[in-house]
């Protein structure tokens, strides 16, 4: 009877292959989510800080008279000269809002920190403060401690840096209801939401739905069995991480690795049809109120003279793709057309499996006549999608 292979045993220090691979694969995984907290952490903390700078120089600064309500313009506008990235004019004010709104986040300031401020005390330099409670926080001379307008005790301020990132933290600063913000910082902390996951609860209203429902544990239940939670990789691909640390918008926003290569085939096609296309951008960032977005792919069409917005999904064709790439139309037409240019033109490429969809957003366009013009000047839809399923099936082979 033959005998059966030996099982794999442990050596005398327990290590075998599958508990080898288990052993790096934790390491990784833990090397990566310290790293983006380490990352969230100080960007909060950054944020934070310039918002605090800011309100005390428009309190006390000895030469605050000077600029008065350009204050933050002049001061957008030299740290956009000295390099200091996320310093535009729109951030600097989401900075003040930030400060004003989590008062409590100075608690967490490292001491080995340089955290001296202007004081209001004949320009006394006076370090932000913790409250002996650890509850609260303020700035200043003497200790001043946090109150909750909800009447709830609020979040230390160490809990919300360390389990939420800045960009987690901004959206909640936005929300003008105390009690709902306190609400969802509860609940984000609690399922650890991803910023996605937060937005989706905040847009279907889940605040409004618990005040109503009858039975909120297992309205929660339900939410949370199905929110998104953050993981390493999401939070240090934040786009707020990425320019924080001085890299590409690209690098930031790609959806994954087959769309970026992806991207690099179709930028490349376009150029070589010869049609006029001429290359501008790539992931574009544009903001419209307090949202953020990426366009994928930004062109000059020489002949048409008009842009041409591309946005790429490697995914299946949903309507909220559509009205993404017509806000990102609308806005170019507001913000990038030149006094004689027509109206830009979006492209939306959906991919899933064996199938592609293309659709043009006609955003504006009123004359017939140039919609007629584009379609002779513009790739046809059959030729994108071969191109697409092709370029697909070539990475996938080789991956």
């Amino acid at each position: 009877m033959p005998r059966k292979p030996a099982k794999a045993k442990a050596s005398e220090h327990g290590l075998n292959f599958a508990s080898l691979v288990e052993a790096v694969r934790q390491v990784h995984e833990r090397s990566a989510a310290a790293a983006a907290q380490a990352v969230n952490v100080s960007l909060t903390l950054r944020n934070w800080l310039i918002g605090c700078y800011i309100v005390e120089y428009q309190q006390h600064g000895a030469d605050r008279a000077q600029y008065g309500e350009r204050l933050v313009d002049r001061l957008a506008a030299e740290l956009y000269r000295q390099g200091v990235p996320a310093s535009d004019r729109q951030r600097l004010y989401a900075y003040v809002a930030f400060y004003r709104v989590y008062p409590q986040i100075g608690e967490a300031i490292p001491d080995h920190w340089n955290t001296q401020i202007l004081s209001a005390t004949a320009g006394k330099p006076s370090k932000i403060v913790r409250s002996p409670t650890g509850q609260s926080a303020g700035t200043g001379p003497g200790k001043k401690i946090v109150r909750s307008p909800t009447g709830i005790t609020p979040i230390s301020g160490r809990m919300l840096v360390e389990r939420l990132s800045y960009t987690h933290l901004e959206l909640l600063a936005g929300l003008d209801d105390p009690l709902k913000r306190a609400f969802y910082e509860v609940e984000c902390i609690r399922g650890n939401w991803s910023v996605r996951a937060l937005k989706r609860q905040i847009a279907t209203l889940y605040f409004e739905r618990s005040g109503l429902s009858t039975n909120k544990e297992k309205l929660a239940a339900l939410t949370h069995g199905a929110a998104e939670e953050a993981e390493p990789k999401l939070a240090i691909r934040d786009p707020y991480v990425f320019e924080f640390l001085g890299l590409r918008p690209k690098e930031a926003v790609s959806e994954s690795d087959l769309e970026d290569a992806l991207l690099d085939k179709l930028q490349d096609f376009l150029l070589e049809l010869g049609h006029g296309f001429c290359f501008e951008a790539r992931q574009k960032r544009i903001v419209i109120g307090k949202t953020r977005g990426f366009v994928d792919l930004v062109f000059y069409h020489r002949v048409l003279k008009c842009h041409v917005l591309i946005e790429l999904k490697v995914d299946e064709f949903r309507h909220e793709h559509l009205g993404q790439l017509n806000t990102y139309v609308t806005w170019c037409r507001r913000h990038m057309m030149a006094e004689h240019d027509n109206p830009p033109v979006g492209l939306l490429l959906c991919t899933q499996k064996d199938h592609a969809l293309v659709e043009y957003a006609l955003a504006g366009m009123d004359s017939s006549l140039f919609v007629s013009k584009y379609q002779l000047e513009l790739p046809s839809k059959e030729d994108l999608q071969r191109f697409l399923e092709e370029k697909r099936r070539e990475m996938n082979d080789r991956g």
